[in-house]
């Protein structure tokens, strides 16, 4: 099923904007050269370590990306 097709199951106003809030996490990803899944491993282990109401614009994919870079090992 493509992401598309599983816009048709949102029963709620609610449910389709937290849908459009992950695909529009997931593009942002990869326009910026960011892997999906280690953001998303990323961004959820940092946030419950965060104050209810912090900042967390640095956790966005455009900011995040230089500090996943950093825990890459270099292949050489």
């Amino acid at each position: 099923m493509t992401s598309r097709k599983s816009w048709l199951f949102n029963d709620t106003v609610a449910g389709a904007k937290a849908s459009a809030t992950i695909y529009s996490l997931m593009l942002t990803c990869r326009a910026c050269d960011v892997e999906p899944f280690e953001y998303l491993c990323e961004v959820l282990t940092e946030l419950p370590q965060r104050a209810a109401g912090a900042d967390v614009s640095d956790l966005l994919p455009f900011n995040i990306g230089e500090r996943l870079a950093r825990r890459k090992p270099t292949s050489d």
